[in-house]
């Protein structure tokens, strides 16, 4: 039997077949995954800024969603589907070209039908928390594929 356990390498390429707004996460580095925990970094370029030169909001919700997920996958497999019924984000600083950012995410707590996650964005180099979420998601349906 191949192992469910989501790993750097599984990760990697799942984050790589991404399609449609997925491959936004194309440019993430995964530094580590799982037990209910992911670790990413991401340089700030062109693509993740407001007009007025910040890391844009819609890019921080992005990526705790989606790193925070990828927490939530890493703590049985991703072999189950779920959804963000609730996301809430505190954006605190913003984030500018070149900026290395470190976006940190874990399970609280997980039962049948619901996951409760946490996340956080912060610049690597001074350590301040950008971007703090708390993120609620649905766990609706199981499948056997990879």
């Amino acid at each position: 039997m191949v192992s469910k356990v989501l790993d750097v390498p599984r990760l990697l390429h799942f984050i790589k077949k991404g399609q449609g707004f997925d491959r936004i996460m194309h440019k993430i580095k995964i530094l580590s995954v799982g037990d209910g925990k992911c670790l990413a970094q991401l340089k700030v370029d062109d693509d993740h800024i407001n007009p007025m030169g910040g890391l844009h909001g819609g890019m921080s919700a992005t990526l705790l969603d989606c790193v925070s997920s990828y927490a939530l996958m890493s703590k049985d497999g991703p072999t189950f589907r779920h959804v963000s019924v609730d996301i809430y984000l505190n954006y605190l600083k913003t984030a500018k070209i070149n900026d290395d950012l470190l976006i940190d995410a874990s399970v609280v707590k997980r039962g049948d039908q619901l996951a409760f996650l946490q996340a956080e964005i912060k610049n690597k180099t001074t350590g301040d928390v950008l971007v703090k979420c708390a993120n609620t998601k649905s766990i609706y349906s199981y499948t056997t594929e990879d």
